[in-house]
């Protein structure tokens, strides 16, 4: 039985104010010559006979493990220029790297599926709204295109400032119209938990894509480039080698399970063996004590009405007590916690909405359908 269950009309959950009908897609104003998406696509651990959309899953696979990739460069020159940390208007950080993810991602998929639309975060308003008069606005477009031609496979002419702001703006706000049917399109969250990109090496962001068809999220790709298989640590192995990890790919569609491996130490290197994906099943345990909890590094404890039943340690080499609970602070995003419970390293996660919160589609979308399939056995 899934542990939890997505029953909200399409237009109200996922898409915000903004239900689906897929235009016409414009001519793109050059040739983009990307590989063939057999050539493009990850191996999957099921046959394409037992996933109507393997193909979609496969080449979403692909994609995000370029985009992690993306993420891991920007974030290495992240210190060295100030201007590479901006603030939206709703005054959250991103960064060159939410805004190059959400291009990549875009133009793979327009090319290989260009009948299906994308909804994601991100759109190119912020980046237009500068004033032209400061050359800071073309550096930053200049940085975003550079991290996006150094990943997305693309022989033909270098991407203009235009085209990349055209591929960001392909998921946003105004990219789709109002229809009554429910469509089948894409779901993107660039990089979730952004506070968690910009802090160590050890907290986790995640890259989410999911593909939701007649109102239903099918198929779903987490990618975590600080994902670590290390659970218990103790001060002398809480190095930055035991924090940083191999990063891990999280696949998911109905019907075939929750999958995870590895991610590709380069890109252009995709793993082929259907043996080194993992079958990913969620903790059963039911006993509270017994169990591991997960909560945003932004609340506390005592910020949990379980609080006033049970005291919490993050240590997990503390012997088992049942006044006692253990907590887990890896989490600056939803994606990241849906993560940990469809990998079983968390049990439980809580989520305090406030009475007016707008839920957001790309908050939830794959890890829904990652933790219902890894709860389904």
């Amino acid at each position: 039985m899934p542990l939890l269950h997505l029953s909200l009309p399409p237009h109200r959950l996922l898409v915000g104010r903004r239900r689906l009908f897929a235009p016409p897609t414009p001519p793109p104003s050059r040739h983009y010559c990307i590989r063939a998406a057999a050539e493009e696509a990850c191996s999957l651990p099921f046959a394409p006979e037992r996933a109507s959309y393997h193909r979609e899953l496969a080449a979403a696979a692909a994609s995000v493990e370029r985009a992690c990739r993306l993420c891991v460069d920007v974030k290495k020159s992240l210190l060295s220029g100030g201007r590479k940390i901006l603030e939206k208007n709703d005054q959250s950080p991103v960064t060159i790297a939410d805004f190059g993810v959400q291009a990549l991602v875009s133009f793979e998929l327009q090319q290989l599926f260009p009948s299906i639309p994308l909804v994601a975060e991100e759109d190119s308003a912020f980046l237009r709204s500068s004033n032209p008069d400061d050359n800071s606005s073309n550096v930053l477009v200049e940085s975003i295109s550079s991290a996006v031609v150094d990943k997305v496979n693309n022989s033909g002419s270098n991407l203009s400032h235009h085209d990349v702001l055209r591929a960001i703006d392909r998921g946003g706000m105004d990219a789709v119209s109002f229809d009554s049917n429910p469509a089948t399109y894409w779901v993107l969250d660039p990089i979730d938990g952004t506070k968690g990109f910009l802090k160590g090496d050890d907290a986790l962001y995640v890259v989410g894509l999911a593909l939701v068809v007649k109102g239903k999220v099918t198929a779903g790709v987490m990618g975590c480039p600080n994902w670590t298989d290390i659970t218990i640590a103790n001060e002398k192995e809480e190095s930055n080698a035991a924090c940083r990890g191999s990063g891990i790919l999280m696949v998911s569609h109905v019907g075939c399970g929750t999958w995870s491996r590895d991610l590709s130490a380069e890109i252009g290197q995709f793993t082929t063996s259907q043996d080194v994906w993992k079958r990913c099943f969620v903790d059963h345990c039911s006993v509270v004590h017994m169990a591991r909890f997960c909560i945003p590094d932004s609340q506390t404890w005592n910020m949990i009405p379980l609080s006033l039943l049970f005291s919490s340690t993050t240590d997990e080499s503390d012997p088992k007590d049942e006044n006692k609970i253990l907590l887990q602070y890896a989490c600056c995003g939803s994606l990241c916690k849906y993560l940990m419970v469809a990998s079983g390293r968390a049990s439980v996660f809580f989520s305090r909405a406030r009475a007016k919160t707008q839920i957001k589609a790309w908050d939830h979308a794959v890890g829904v359908v990652c933790v219902q399939e890894a709860g389904d056995q």
